[in-house]
């Protein structure tokens, strides 16, 4: 799998067919055990598989399924903005995305900003600014099998699936200096540490195997 070859696949017509077949591809190394990879429970509620890290760029399988949630609850919101930029290739499923219009408001504030700074070892570092703010929902996007959205660095969003239903992305990201992985909490919330649970080979083996069937019942070889 290469990062350079999956991102021109994303651009232009008929890239369909590669991305299909390289998600495949990783999903069935994973569930057959070709492959050592254990599925991360994402605070934001889906199973994140981190098939290619390679500097600043990375590749990652997202599963959205009702389970995925994990042990530990989203302790800000699901309003977030990544220190990346986002190309994501949706295999099955429906995905929805609202930008969040997000401006300074000291007199009556909806959130508070926090940074997030993630170690490799899954530890969350979750911590206050002094910047308060005032949302309002912005334009919705809802991508559906074999299409491609975008979310640049910086913008405020929530990823939305619909309640009870399955999806999966075959996601690319692009690290943007100067950017910090940020959430909207509470106003008053303080800082804290949120470690991500793993799953363990036979729970990731099956979300692989799962994930695979709805991908070749969607898209017919």
């Amino acid at each position: 799998m290469d990062y350079g070859t999956l991102e021109r696949a994303m651009g232009r017509d008929g890239g369909a067919e590669l991305l299909f077949g390289a998600a495949s591809t990783a999903l069935e190394e994973v569930a057959a055990g070709r492959r050592e990879l254990h599925a991360v429970h994402h605070p934001l509620g889906f199973f994140c598989l981190p098939v290619l890290r390679d500097g600043d760029q990375g590749v990652c399988v997202h599963l959205f399924e009702p389970d995925a949630a994990g042990p530990v609850p989203l302790t800000t919101s699901p309003l977030h903005c990544h220190s990346w930029e986002l190309t994501s290739f949706v295999l099955y499923g429906e995905v929805g995305n609202l930008r969040i219009r997000v401006r300074p408001e000291h007199a009556r504030p909806t959130h508070r900003v926090f940074e997030v700074h993630s170690s490799p070892s899954g530890v969350d570092e979750i911590q206050p600014t002094s910047r308060l703010v005032r949302c309002e929902p912005g334009p919705g996007q809802t991508s559906v099998c074999g299409e491609v959205y975008r979310l640049p660095a910086g913008e405020f969003h929530s990823t939305v699936v619909p309640s009870g239903s399955v999806a999966a992305t075959l996601v690319l990201g692009r690290s943007v200096p100067q950017h910090t992985d940020l959430s909207l909490g509470p106003v008053h919330g303080t800082g804290h540490r949120v470690v991500r649970q793993t799953c363990d080979g036979v729970r990731t083996a099956r979300s692989a195997r799962s994930a695979l069937r709805r991908i070749h019942g969607h898209h017919p070889e």
